[in-house]
């Protein structure tokens, strides 16, 4: 009877679970499937990090891609464009542009003398005539006319002095002058009475300090009165063949509309100008200049269709471009009137002016073919 309760205990000690037969191999058990469990969870988690960093790095990498595709098309069109402007191909309004940026650059030193004898050049080719517009004999005819010349023109000053010329042939007359009779003489100039104090002051000096002859030096000449640097320039270049720069208003005009200076005193102009060339080129130079400001490159409408220097001058187009329009605003030779001289030199090409008192009968018999050249009918330059 012993034997078989034995033989159902040992049946139910063998039914019981493992693990309450070894618990600590139980818990070893549990432990290792957290385990499991956090590294399958820490495997999944990666994974989708892993994937959303590869998302990103595509989205990135077709950003630059797309980035890429958008500058190397704008290059290229870019690269177009310039072999267009080398090629030629562009438009006349395209073709502009390099000339304005090129124009927007600081112009150099060496730039800045070439141009400025390139266009002196151009001058000497169009004017080879050129030559001082009031008529002189001797140089005290010369500088008594240079003094009258200021706010006027110089037709009207040589419609004037022959007359003045006849009554005071030398300085000695000319300062005994009765002040009155003198200024009736010269009041077409304009400023008669302030000229006419200057004229007998300068003839008193010359007559006194000078033994009556017109002195050929700078330094003695500003000491008279009536007398600046620009008079004893013009009487120095011509009457004496000492180089000197003219800077009367035209001179001034052109010189900054051509940019060789900035400068509006003129000392500080002649200074500037001066350095740009020879200095044998200095009276010339002058004559030139003034000629080219009084025929076409005028104060108020400039005829820029019709100016040799065009290509030169960094202000084209302040006046007429139109060729046709800007012929009619050509002035004296150019323009089919007669000059400013009486007594031209000879190898002038236009017609001589007229004397004061024949002013309107020769206007009135102009030939009508001279009048339509004209575009205008003023045979006397405003003063500028």
């Amino acid at each position: 009877m012993s034997a078989p309760r034995n033989s159902a205990v040992g049946e139910q000690g063998s039914a019981q679970p493992a693990e309450t037969a070894n618990p600590h191999k139980t818990i070893k058990r549990t432990k290792a499937a957290e385990a499991a469990e956090a590294a399958k969870g820490a495997g999944a988690a990666g994974a989708r990090k892993t994937a959303e960093a590869r998302k990103t790095t595509g989205a990135q990498s077709t950003a630059k891609a797309a980035k890429a595709a958008k500058t190397a098309k704008a290059a290229e069109a870019a690269e177009t464009a310039d072999g267009a402007e080398t090629t030629g191909a562009a438009q006349p309004a395209d073709a502009a542009r390099p000339r304005k940026a090129a124009a927007a650059r600081p112009e150099s030193r060496l730039a800045l003398v070439r141009r400025a004898r390139r266009i002196n050049r151009e001058l000497a080719e169009t004017y080879p005539y050129a030559h001082p517009e009031l008529d002189f004999e001797n140089p005290f005819q010369l500088l008594v006319a240079t003094v009258l010349s200021a706010q006027t023109t110089d037709l009207r000053v040589n419609q004037t002095t022959p007359a003045l010329f006849a009554a005071y042939p030398t300085p000695e007359d000319m300062a005994a002058a009765d002040p009155e009779a003198l200024e009736q003489l010269i009041r077409p100039t304009g400023f008669f009475r302030a000229k006419a104090k200057s004229l007998l002051g300068l003839s008193a000096a010359l007559r006194d300090r000078f033994g009556g002859e017109v002195p050929g030096r700078l330094e003695d000449l500003v000491t008279l009165p009536g007398v600046g640097r620009k008079t004893a320039n013009v009487v120095l270049g011509n009457a004496f063949g000492v180089p000197g720069l003219t800077v009367d208003t035209h001179f001034g005009r052109l010189v900054r509309r051509w940019k060789w200076t900035g400068q509006e005193d003129p000392e500080k102009v002649e200074a500037e100008i001066a350095a740009l060339f020879p200095k044998s080129e200095w009276t010339m130079l002058s004559h030139r200049i003034i000629f080219h400001g009084r025929r076409v490159c005028h104060a108020r409408k400039p005829a820029c269709g019709a100016c040799p220097i065009a290509p030169l001058c960094p202000s084209y187009g302040e006046g007429e471009t139109d060729p046709d329009k800007a012929k009619k605003l050509l002035k004296y030779e150019l323009g089919g009137q007669p000059g400013q001289r009486l007594r031209p030199p000879t190898d002038y090409p236009g017609r001589a002016a007229v004397p004061l008192g024949a002013t309107a009968s020769l206007e009135a018999a102009a030939p009508l073919e001279a009048a339509a050249s004209l575009g205008s009918a003023a045979p006397v330059e405003a003063a500028e």
